[in-house]
């Protein structure tokens, strides 16, 4: 091969990785370290509803931010990630027709920061997403 064409694939190659490499944060919550990614390969960003309703919603933006709600409470500011391996593949759990992953969450403005565990499960068969087991989405795959 030619220097030239040498330095054209590795041009290619450096420009490339970045976009596919999986964005992964490292967390410390009360029970120890944690990393968090905002993709596992579903569709899971978007708006979570309790039964349908407009509120209380659990808001998820491709980005990690976000807006959670519990019943009957003001909304939050947050960021989230769904709980991963340090390098980016997420961790969960699969049965037969499910997968259980683990959201974890904070509030924007409290500066101590404390990330708090949600559970996420998606349901094959149904084709619908959900968080604490009430608030759902549906998907497509």
């Amino acid at each position: 091969m030619t220097k030239s064409a040498n330095l054209l694939i590795l041009s290619i190659l450096l420009f490339a990785t970045p976009i596919f490499a999986q964005k992964v944060e490292k967390i410390i919550a009360k029970d120890g370290v944690h990393y968090l990614t905002t993709n596992i390969d579903y569709p899971i960003t978007g708006t979570y509803l309790l039964n349908g309703e407009t509120e209380p919603i659990v808001q998820l933006n491709p980005d990690g931010s976000g807006i959670f709600q519990l019943k009957d409470l003001s909304k939050i500011n947050m960021d989230w990630g769904m709980e991963c391996f340090e390098n980016g593949t997420p961790k969960y759990q699969k049965g037969f027709n499910y997968a259980v992953y683990s959201l974890w969450y904070k509030n924007r403005a409290e500066t101590d920061g404390n990330w708090t565990y949600a559970h996420f499960s998606i349901h094959f068969q149904k084709k619908k997403m959900f968080i604490l087991g009430d608030r759902s989405k549906d998907y497509v795959d």
